[in-house]
């Protein structure tokens, strides 16, 4: 779920990050107190949740590969949401 709220956002699907968050909340069932996927990957760590996927990818194939957006994040430093 978190590598496709990435991707969706990516492509356009979702037109924000609030998007991700309650579509993920209501329809799919993230707890409402601990945010959706992109609250969790800021508390995980995108560099960590980067590194996940770079791992599933070369067992399970390029479909798991974290998108470019998402590599990027993760050599910045930067987060969805600003740290509170």
């Amino acid at each position: 779920q978190v590598l496709e709220a990435a991707r969706c956002l990516d492509e356009g699907i979702l037109k924000s990050k609030a998007d991700a968050e309650i579509g993920a909340i209501m329809g799919v069932g993230f707890a409402p107190n601990t945010g959706g996927p992109l609250a969790w990957m800021d508390r995980r760590g995108v560099r960590a949740v980067v590194t996940a996927l770079d791992a599933l990818a070369a067992a399970h194939g390029p479909r798991y590969a974290p998108p470019a957006s998402l590599r990027a994040m993760a050599e910045t430093g930067e987060r969805f949401f600003e740290a509170v």
